[in-house]
């Protein structure tokens, strides 16, 4: 386990380096979830293992520590994975991120353009939600007032989702609703608008029963590839995990 102190008081980023080959990858996972739960068995799946990996448990999230005073928008995650890959010693990754890590992905490919050479976003948000108790997780979130969230929210939450207690737990109720507020408010500009320009080859993964996917027109003409795994939710890696490895290996195999 590597870490990294990304504020001031000396908190600490983590995450798992495992070697392989270049170009690295490096997998972001989503809101209240792990690095090693989202992607572990699928960055060692035959088909995509052999790379140097990166697998980064986000602040306030999984093994990383998780500062009251820090923001936890996107923009802020975005700095702390580029100075990861930067501290690894690495440029030009492959970055793969789900949900939330999506969203940071892409604002991270398009800050800082020398660090990703290839992109794969899984079912993010691309434009700013408005907080709507009956709307996706993170909007249902960032509808609490952060004290009810973090008093009785989250737990809440992880009741009514029972699938989501087991990397939940391992997160800081604070840092889950500031993320959720992150996600929600998005970036400016929007996620969209930073990944439309994007000349470098880019993904976006969707399930069929997973979230909708809004203005995919613009997608296509800006030559963002858009791939749907049948029998999958958002959760796509439990779902189908072997169509979903395949995506992702078929997404960052090199064009010729």
């Amino acid at each position: 386990m590597h870490e990294l102190a990304f504020d001031a008081h000396g908190s600490m980023v983590r995450w798992l380096d495992t070697p392989g080959a270049a170009p690295a990858r490096v997998y972001l996972h989503g809101l209240a979830g792990t690095a090693h739960a989202a992607f572990g068995e699928v960055a060692g799946h035959p088909r995509l293992a052999g790379r140097r990996t990166l697998l980064i448990d986000l602040p306030g999230h999984g093994h990383s520590d998780r500062p009251a005073d820090w923001s936890y928008t996107l923009d802020a995650f975005a700095g702390v994975v580029a100075a990861v890959i930067e501290a690894a010693g690495l440029a030009r990754v492959d970055l793969v991120g789900h949900s939330m890590g999506g969203c940071i992905a892409i604002v991270l490919a398009a800050r800082r353009p020398d660090l990703v050479s290839r992109l794969v976003v899984a079912e993010a948000n691309l434009d700013p939600l408005p907080p709507d108790p009956a709307g996706l997780g993170s909007q249902q979130m960032s509808y609490q007032a952060e004290a009810d969230f973090v008093q009785t929210g989250f737990a809440a939450m992880q009741d009514a989702n029972p699938g989501w207690r087991s990397t939940a737990r391992l997160c800081d109720a604070l840092a889950v609703h500031r993320s959720a507020v992150g996600v929600v408010t998005g970036s400016a500009p929007t996620m969209r608008e930073l990944l439309l320009p994007l000349t470098i080859p880019r993904t976006f993964i969707r399930g069929d029963r997973g979230e909708t996917l809004v203005g995919p027109e613009s997608l296509l003409a800006a030559g963002v590839r858009i791939k749907e795994i049948r029998g999958a939710g958002h959760m796509m890696m439990a779902d189908a995990p072997e169509a979903f490895v395949d995506t992702i290996a078929s997404a960052l195999t090199p064009e010729v």
